[in-house]
């Protein structure tokens, strides 16, 4: 008989948000596959288990990694899959051994726990009926970049992203060039020594001259889509597409970027920075 992966959510930083079920899985699994085995060691030995072998399974595992785990759970073991925080699978590593393990016929239990996302969406003040939308961590830059900015803009409900603390500055005064008055809370170091909880609009939390910390989540409130345009009227998009043009950047980037956040046409956007362009 086929073996049993147990999805095991891990604290996101205090170690007293583990479950008692999470604690028991983690004794009583044959193996660990963790993002990090050294974390994972010091989780282990802080609840006093010892002897278990660990293997690593990261975000650039190879096939053959995962199929060395699908091999132990096809002869029966118990393997029991965290990431370095929180619930795996949730901007984590892990979907490719889960669906390996499904197509292998392998029972997946989940053993749920802590979840920055809806740790920060709890405490923001945020939070609607109506659902949310979660987009993980936006891409650095480039279209991707721009079409991630984009979906967050054209989401009514609220939205809950991750965000690296060095560019946290610079997402923020992305989203708020769409939507400046749109309700927005920043989370960061949540359940941990140093946690912060900081909300207002967009356009005020990218103005703040300080430094981000830590692991970071941003929560954005509910709102009407259709309200960019009267937001970012044409003498706002000539104003950005001269600070972009100034900053040296291409006129397609520029356009990509300006259509995603106004919610207007590329090729309208992109005729009108050639324009500026030819004027400068």
């Amino acid at each position: 008989m086929p073996g049993t992966l147990s999805v095991v959510a891990t604290p996101i930083g205090n170690l007293d948000d583990v479950s008692a079920r999470a604690i028991e899985t983690l004794r009583a699994c044959d193996r660990i596959a963790a993002e990090d085995t050294r974390r994972t060691r010091g989780l282990l030995t802080h609840f006093g288990i010892a002897g278990k072998p660990l293997d690593s399974l990261h975000a650039h595992s190879s096939a053959e990694d995962i199929a060395r785990i699908v091999a132990y759970l096809e002869e029966g073991s118990h393997v029991a899959l965290v990431t370095d925080a929180g619930t795996p699978l949730v901007s984590d590593p892990g979907s490719d051994v889960v669906r390996a393990a499904i197509a292998a016929g392998v029972r997946v239990v989940p053993i749920p726990g802590a979840s920055a996302v809806l740790a920060a969406l709890s405490a923001s003040g945020l939070a609607t009926d109506a659902g949310f939308r979660f987009l993980g961590f936006l891409p650095r830059d480039g279209v991707a970049r721009a079409q991630a900015i984009s979906r967050a803009c054209e989401t009514p409900e609220p939205v809950v992203l991750f965000e690296a603390a060095n560019r946290t500055t610079a997402t923020l005064r992305d989203l708020a060039a769409a939507t400046p008055k749109r309700a927005a809370c920043v989370a960061r170091e949540l359940t941990k020594m140093h946690e912060e909880i900081v909300r207002g609009p967009l356009d005020e939390l990218g103005a703040l001259e300080r430094e981000w910390k830590g692991e970071v989540a941003l929560v954005l409130g509910a709102h009407d889509p259709q309200a960019r345009e009267a937001a970012i009227d044409d003498d706002a998009i000539d104003a950005r597409i001269d600070e972009e043009l100034a900053r040296g950047l291409h006129a397609k980037t520029i356009a990509e970027r300006l259509a995603a956040c106004s919610g207007r046409g590329k090729r309208d956007v992109y005729e009108r920075v050639i324009a500026r362009k030819r004027g400068a």
